[in-house]
């Protein structure tokens, strides 16, 4: 299947590259994002990337643009971490790329046959484990939060009951189950919701973005961009509250509540746009899986990064109980 990184003419856009600068792309996947401003401008690009699959189309790009480029195997979340210089804008995909989609040995699709895998770091539990281990209270509370899946109930229960006859341990073999059980409602296959809350919570993305958000704010520089591209509600949600909250703002009691005046430390972002960008038209006729997709800027101030006692309005759904069993 083609590659298509989601929202390229609205990054490239907010992006803005310039000859010199330094970017970090994030979520490097299969590279669309880093090609596409390497072409656009004599600049460097940092790849991030905790899966080690994309290796080979790392140094494909390493090869054709040498010290322009090059990639560090390590989640987004750490790079504060990584010794850096001040970059000028942080670019981040958050959603499993078409490469692991594609690939049905990684578990991710309920479209190919695979182990119920779905890890992006290849270490640690994998979806099976989850689906064989939690309990149905604990699967029904994951289904609905993760994947805001209305008939999270019953989706627990049918698994529950077939595991017990026999191991779940395939993506198809979970698939038609649900698909059996909740049967089809419109063009949307029922075994979506439950797939993506698997995925979330097997590679803690949630918590990923918490940490990257952070780890950009003290890894940009002044006027640097903060580029996020978002396909789940409670993405865009910790995506929001983070930008608005460190542009100074917070919001009302209610939704008819105009937001207030942070009386914290000095904004460390500006908005350039409170609101959403969305893909085209255009794009989501020719690649369906964008259809979700968010896109919001933040840009960097001179003021220094907050530190976690002074964040007080982010916050993040957690399962602890849920991990510590896997």
């Amino acid at each position: 299947m083609k590659h298509y990184p989601v929202m390229l003419p609205e990054v490239l856009k907010a992006l803005s590259p310039q000859a010199g600068e330094t970017y970090v792309d994030g979520t490097f996947g299969y590279g669309g994002y880093s090609e596409a401003i390497l072409q656009a401008e004599n600049c460097k690009v940092i790849g991030l990337d905790r899966d080690p699959n994309v290796a080979p189309r790392a140094a494909e790009l390493a090869a054709e643009y040498g010290s322009r480029f090059r990639l560090i195997q390590t989640p987004f979340s750490k790079l504060d971490l990584l010794g850096l210089d001040p970059v000028d804008a942080v670019i981040l995909d958050i959603g499993v790329s078409s490469m692991q989609l594609d690939e049905g040995a990684r578990g991710f699709s309920f479209m190919r046959d695979g182990p119920l895998d779905m890890r992006m770091s290849q270490s640690g539990p994998t979806a099976a484990d989850a689906v064989m281990n939690l309990s149905q209270v604990q699967l029904e509370q994951l289904f609905r939060v993760y994947g805001e899946e209305a008939r999270a109930r019953h989706a627990a229960k049918v698994i529950v009951q077939s595991r017990d006859d026999a191991p779940l341990t395939r993506t198809l073999q979970l698939a038609d189950l649900l698909e059996k059980a909740l049967g089809r409602r419109g063009k949307t296959h029922p075994a979506t919701k439950v797939f993506q809350a698997l995925r979330i919570f097997v590679n803690d993305e949630l918590g990923e973005l918490f940490r990257a958000l952070h780890a950009a704010e003290q890894a940009l520089a002044p006027e640097g961009r903060l580029i996020v591209v978002t396909f789940h509600s409670l993405e865009d949600r910790i995506v929001k509250t983070f930008f608005r909250e460190r542009a100074g703002e917070i919001e009302g009691g209610s939704r008819y509540a105009p937001a207030v005046e942070h009386t914290g430390p000095p904004p460390s972002f500006s908005l350039p746009k409170r609101s959403v960008t969305k893909p085209s038209k255009t794009e989501i006729k020719e690649n369906a899986r964008s259809r979700s997709a968010k896109m919001r800027v933040a840009v960097r101030s001179d003021a220094a990064p907050w530190g976690e006692s002074e964040a007080r309005a982010l916050r993040v759904p957690q399962f602890s109980d849920l991990e510590a069993l896997l």
